[in-house]
């Protein structure tokens, strides 16, 4: 059986997923519904219980982009973080 590749740890960390969450006011499950990522696969990556799978991030990651939220990643000076992207309507 094949397996998939947990995402990379730098692509979205449980921190980030929480504030960005906090940053837009969605809760972990209109995140489920806007994304189609479980809602127990969430919360289980934000308390550190768990893994998301790469596809899985790709589309949280994505879908908060969409929401106006820029990823800082760890390699870039200030991160890991999440910033509201300038211009973004509230």
């Amino acid at each position: 059986m094949r397996t998939l590749p947990l995402i990379r740890r730098n692509m979205l960390t449980p921190g980030q997923l929480r504030g960005a969450r906090a940053m837009i006011g969605w809760s972990r499950e209109r995140l489920a519904e806007e994304t189609g990522v479980p809602n127990r696969t969430l919360e289980k990556f934000e308390t550190g219980n768990g893994d998301l799978r790469l596809q899985a991030a790709s589309k949280v990651r994505r879908t908060l982009e969409k929401a106006g939220l820029v990823f800082i990643d760890p390699d870039q000076e200030l991160g890991p973080g999440v910033r509201l992207r300038e211009g973004r309507k509230t």
